[in-house]
């Protein structure tokens, strides 16, 4: 009787963590829910808001000047002023749209501003992404 107690609740413990890995879309939620990874067209959609949204590119300069999305901030995550200059430069009532080259900065990036209270949404995958399901860019 004990084993098979010890069975369910392992099964009820395992199915409330997988359970809340899924946001409401059934995308992955990241960083304690505040992160919402999402793929091109739906990123699309969310900057299409430009009253609620503030967009953040946080590559490096050089990679910026080659080409980034119309109306992106430059936030470079790899500077050690990146959290002091979100702080001082991002407005918390707005969600924060963030992209890098493939993704995986943007999630640092994510991460840090969820941890000074921002609401993050990361392009997966990134700008090289972006381009290559040919969306708009400038340079």
């Amino acid at each position: 009787m004990k084993y098979l107690l010890f069975a369910l609740l392992m099964m009820v413990t395992a199915l409330a963590l997988t359970s809340c890995k899924q946001g409401a879309n059934g995308q992955q939620n990241q960083d304690m829910g505040k992160t919402l990874t999402v793929d091109n067209d739906e990123f699309e959609k969310i900057i299409a808001n430009k009253d609620s949204v503030v967009l953040v590119d946080v590559r490096t300069q050089e990679e910026y000047d080659e080409g980034h999305l119309e109306g992106a901030l430059l936030m470079d995550v790899k500077k050690d002023s990146f959290r002091s200059e979100c702080l001082s430069k991002l407005d918390r009532s707005k969600r924060i749209a963030v992209y890098c080259r493939s993704g995986f900065r943007s999630k640092t990036a994510a991460h840090i501003l969820n941890e000074a209270g921002f609401d993050v949404v990361n392009l997966k995958a990134g700008y090289n992404s972006w381009t290559e399901a040919g969306k708009p860019t400038i340079k």
